[in-house]
């Protein structure tokens, strides 16, 4: 890989590049930061002082670093034997201080991916082959073990842990404190240590536009799984027939079919 750094980035002389690194036009990066091999910094990306960026890593344009994070650096998985694995940063995500992301295992799928527009608070992990999607805010210390899935506008309070291969629904919320060991289905509430479904993220639909009508829909489609006592394809076959005239649920459906783990009850 050939190295280049756009004549407009602004590169405080204290920190080290390596010569492979590619740095795009408005970049800014702080004094003792290391930008390691085989690292991408998309365009109008602010780096702080103290981060290590260590490749083979993307990151798209915009994103915030800040202080003391570890950005693309190995797994300690103990299958990991330094295969060069990735990992994929979208655009517009907030790094805060502290945080650690791993690239993935060549015995999954390679790579680690975060998507776009999210905030990682202070001191967030997130484990090889993960994925988190976009507009997700995870807040102080919550931990992704690693081949955790987490959907689009999932929130993840502090000190949240999250078990390997767990399914995090879109637009789930997880409380202060949750040990989540199992899949967590699309608008879920959780809370708890082993983590229990509470109710549906009603206030998060709200503020993201969803219609009452669809509210409403989602609301009882949670009774059908939480409340009715049905087997898994007993609710299936009930949350098909609500999806068919509601779209909106069909991500809850699609959070049971998936599952691997079983769902949290």
């Amino acid at each position: 890989m050939s190295g280049s750094i756009d004549p407009s980035a602004k590169i405080d002389p204290r920190a080290i590049i390596d010569p492979t690194a590619v740095i795009a036009a408005n970049v800014e990066i702080g004094p003792w930061t290391i930008v390691g091999a085989n690292v991408e910094i998309g365009e109008g990306c602010r780096i702080a002082s103290h981060v290590v960026l260590k490749g083979p890593t993307v990151l798209g344009k915009n994103n915030q670093i800040f202080q003391f994070s570890s950005v693309g650096e190995d797994t300690p998985d103990l299958k990991y034997k330094g295969e060069p694995t990735r990992l994929i940063v979208g655009d517009n995500n907030v790094i805060r201080e502290g945080v650690t992301i791993h690239r993935g295992t060549v015995q999954d799928r390679g790579e680690t991916v975060i998507g776009s527009n999210n905030l990682l608070m202070a001191y967030v992990h997130i484990g090889h082959d993960s994925v988190v999607g976009n507009n997700c805010i995870l807040v102080n210390n919550a931990s992704l073990a690693g081949h955790v899935i987490v959907g689009d506008w999932a929130i993840l309070s502090g000190y949240s842990l999250i078990h390997q291969f767990c399914h995090i629904g879109a637009h789930s919320f997880a409380a202060f404190g949750c040990h989540i060991g199992k899949d967590v289905p699309a608008y879920v509430m959780v809370s708890g240590s082993p983590a229990e479904a509470k109710t549906v993220n009603v206030e998060g639909l709200k503020r993201r536009g969803f219609s009452e009508p669809a509210i409403a829909a989602i609301r009882q489609a949670y009774k059908i799984i939480y409340r009715r006592k049905l087997t898994v394809d007993e609710a299936l076959v009930k949350l098909d027939e609500l999806a068919a005239e509601h779209p909106e649920v069909a991500p809850m459906a699609e959070s049971l079919r998936t599952s691997s783990r079983g769902i949290v009850r």
